[in-house]
């Protein structure tokens, strides 16, 4: 009896143990200064693991007039072949290197940066390895010409593809009907994407891979000393500025007045109507960003509990699910709301969204959905930083928006002190029905 008293203490300790350990927020130290790069480090030792992403100012806003999906493909081919210190190597050998140091490498782009990320054991020897490939490719990709034309073909075949599901069409419309003439509102096309010359790949790589364009943000096994040696391995070859590069132009916020058209209506053959609706919204560093997403969880993305839910699903069954949040950039941001529904229910699911929407923001939310909203949010904060993985997405948003580096430690304290009156200033401030765009794919013809 004794002894299993003592053994369910130890449990209990051990369990109490690992709880403080899991919700231990880790500092982010800042790294040296390496040919103007920004650095960032959380040290963790759980695992024998190390996480590197460089951020690279050269997202889908960069992509000239006519030839949108140039960002996407100079990221998307840095593996296919480089120039390395053992010679030039091709993309079945860059392929087989990471496998052989069961490493991962993974190339994203966005709008406004492109995303490289290693995952790698920390030991050095293979560390090492994992993150000198991960600097050839970042210096010297070969971007062969037939090597390009395979890869225009299939990303062409994608798009033929893609153009057939009704997701892409919607997407793709409901951008530009919001971003208008600014970049962001261009998508890739079969027309922009077959004009991409391998000399183009060339030539934006050149433009915009400078370390002065480059944040690295690392977590894992690793000291500072090391992370440092990282940064430095990572960025060697690459050239620290370069040409000036011609300034965006500025993006259009929703305008004040009343829209004179703000609903598209986009035919298409399907039992199932499409609809998206939103507006330009505020930046990541924003005041109002916590009062906004403290709200927007009472609205519409606190999932089953959310208001869009109960009232599109719950008491009328128009849609099986419904959403709506904002996306918030360094530089843009977006407010987006959507459901799928029959088509001869599209018109009463878009009133009801609509509704819903409106009166969120004349009214705001009331004492009890504010005080489970934040409740939520606080509890489920450790799963967002409960791996290398998702602290590196949270050093990676905090370096790009350059946030306080102890946004992490106090991240709930300012969702607990987001206020009724907060919220209702802010969604009435930035948001407005009669300066939303409304896209609606496949619904029949009113």
């Amino acid at each position: 009896m004794m002894k299993a008293l003592k053994n369910s203490i130890l449990v209990c300790l051990i369990t109490l143990g690992c709880f403080a350990t899991a919700h231990a927020i880790l500092p982010i130290e800042r790294l040296d200064s390496f040919k103007g790069s920004k650095g960032y480090l959380v040290q963790t030792k759980a695992l024998p693991m190390v996480d590197i992403e460089v951020s690279i100012d050269a997202g889908h806003r960069f992509d000239p007039i006519g030839k949108s999906g140039l960002a996407d493909m100079t990221a998307g081919l840095m593996n296919y072949g480089v120039k390395s210190d053992q010679g030039m190597l091709s993309e079945a050998q860059i392929a087989d290197e990471i496998a052989d140091l069961g490493a991962n490498i993974s190339l994203s782009v966005g709008g406004e940066r492109t995303i490289l990320r290693i995952r790698s054991l920390s030991r050095k020897d293979l560390r090492d390895r994992a993150v000198k490939l991960t600097a050839a490719m970042l210096s010297s990709p070969t971007y062969e010409t037939k090597i390009v034309e395979r890869e225009k073909q299939r990303t062409i075949t994608n798009l033929l593809e893609a153009e057939t599901k009704p997701e892409f069409i919607l997407e793709r419309r409901f951008k530009k009907s919001v971003y208008g003439n600014y970049p962001l509102g261009t998508t890739p096309t079969i027309k922009s994407v077959a004009a991409v010359s391998a000399n183009d790949l060339m030539q934006f790589h050149k433009q915009f891979y400078r370390s002065d364009r480059m944040i690295v943000s690392i977590v894992g096994d690793v000291d500072q000393a090391q992370a440092n040696e990282i940064v430095q391995i990572l960025l060697q070859k690459i050239p620290q500025s370069g040409a000036s590069i011609a300034q965006l132009p500025e993006l259009q916020r929703s305008p004040v007045e009343p829209l004179a058209q703000r609903e598209i209506q986009i035919p298409f053959d399907s039992q199932q109507a499409h609809i998206t609706m939103g507006m330009t919204a505020v930046t990541r560093s924003n005041p109002d960003y916590f009062p906004l997403l403290v709200g927007n969880y009472v609205l519409g993305g606190g999932g089953f509990v959310s208001r869009l839910m109960a009232e599109v699903r719950e008491k009328r069954g128009l849609a099986y699910s419904v959403f709506s949040y904002f996306a918030p950039g360094k530089d843009t941001g977006i407010f987006q709301a959507g459901l799928q529904t029959k088509s001869d229910q599209a018109a009463m699911a878009l009133e009801v969204m609509s509704s819903t929407i409106a009166k969120f923001i004349a009214d705001g939310p009331t004492p009890s959905e504010l005080l489970a909203a934040k409740s939520n949010l606080v509890n489920g904060y450790p799963l967002r930083i409960d791996n290398n993985r998702k602290l590196l997405d949270n050093v990676s948003s905090i370096a790009w928006n350059d946030l306080p580096l102890d946004t992490m430690e106090i991240w709930t304290k300012q969702v607990e002190a987001v206020t009724l009156e907060q919220v209702s200033a802010a969604f009435q401030k930035y948001l407005a029905m009669d300066r939303m765009k409304i896209v609606v794919l496949g619904a029949k013809n009113k």
